[in-house]
């Protein structure tokens, strides 16, 4: 059984009805002020892509896809996304989007291989999409933080707003995001895992973005998985460490932990993307339509990533169980144990 929070305390702020009011105001101011801060327009995304198309997000290359066939297409597979971190960037190209111009998107995906059930995990996920094109002189580490700093500000007018429009709901957010190294962490708490070690973190500075996520650490292990063909995790950051992406961790009392809500970077490059193709031993990607595109200059320089949809209103609506703000299907043993406490799971 996965590991699921109770608290005998907990009880929702707001009834079902009002839970989904307040789903569908946090979800249009935060999205609207995004898209202003970050220049971004709205683009329709797919459910699915061609198996084999090399667009879907591998994760870390072994997770299961959902799958089916399309009978009016000669039973071709498809699969269901993991995320649209690749799709994105092609459509920045497509579509013509121009330096400083973004794009933003509803992404929902089935991930039925999670394995780590509880509050914060769903086989059914939800997020914005963003990607914006970029300049080679903004591959760095300063303006990564810059539009983290963005990204935290509208965080923070959301919170607000949340809280004027339901008074019993305070803010929680610290008026700063602190950064800090993957590598830091481990050079600070070498005997405690990644988790254990965002947690710490964010208990000492509130919220926190993490650099550095995907490549491998001092001892050999890495922070968290991260594909090879869309974050660039190689790039030396100039503080003598690597990586030019990261998570963006939320301090959040009612589980007493660090909370991530957003995975961002800027993408790799031609050069990037085949170092890292080595070393996961993946380079035979370099023949998907999707990476020879890349590899030929084909798609723009760009910075992106996901913003959970159902994490940001769990955070801003004080709940318990993300099963609170979107429906999905839970493992028999939790819903007896959320039915049981008080939680209602949609």
């Amino acid at each position: 059984m996965p590991d699921l929070i109770l608290n005998p305390n907990y009880k929702s702020m707001l009834s079902l009805r009002d839970t989904e009011r307040a789903i569908k105001f946090v979800k249009d101011f935060f999205q609207d002020r995004l898209a202003e801060a970050l220049s971004l327009q709205r683009v329709s995304a797919p459910l699915f892509v061609r198996k084999g198309s090399g667009v879907n997000d591998d994760l870390n290359g072994v997770e299961a896809k959902a799958t089916f066939k399309i009978k009016d297409d000669g039973y071709s597979d498809a699969e269901c996304l993991f995320s649209l971190a690749k799709w994105k960037r092609m459509v920045l190209a497509d579509y013509g989007f121009g330096p400083g111009e973004g794009l933003y998107t509803d992404m929902n995906a089935i991930r039925p291989d999670e394995d780590c059930l509880d509050n914060l995990h769903s086989v059914y996920v939800d997020q914005w999409d963003w990607e914006r094109v970029i300049g080679e002189q903004e591959r760095n580490l300063d303006f990564l933080k810059d539009i983290v700093r963005q990204i935290y500000d509208v965080l923070r007018r959301t919170d607000e707003a949340v809280s004027e429009r339901y008074l019993h709901i305070e803010p929680l957010l610290p008026r700063e995001i602190a950064f800090v190294h993957s590598e830091e962490l481990l050079e600070r708490w070498p005997d405690v895992g990644p988790r254990q070690r965002e947690d710490r973190i964010v208990a000492e500075r509130g919220a926190v973005f993490v650099i550095g996520i995907g490549g491998a650490l001092a001892d050999g292990t890495i922070h968290d998985g991260r594909a090879p063909d869309y974050d660039d995790w190689v790039t030396p950051t100039g503080d003598g460490r690597k990586g030019l992406n990261g998570d963006i961790l939320l301090p959040y009392p009612l589980l007493d932990r660090a909370f991530e809500i957003s995975s961002m970077g800027i993408r790799v490059n031609a050069q990037t993307l085949l170092e890292q193709l080595e070393i996961r031993g993946a380079l035979e990607r370099r023949e998907y339509e999707w990476h020879k595109r890349l590899l030929a200059a084909e798609l723009p320089l760009s910075i992106g990533g996901g913003i959970g949809q159902s994490r940001l209103c769990m955070y801003f609506l004080r709940k318990l169980h993300v099963g609170e703000v979107h429906a999905s299907v839970w493992p028999a043993e939790m819903v007896a144990q959320c039915k049981a406490a008080g939680i209602a799971l949609l």
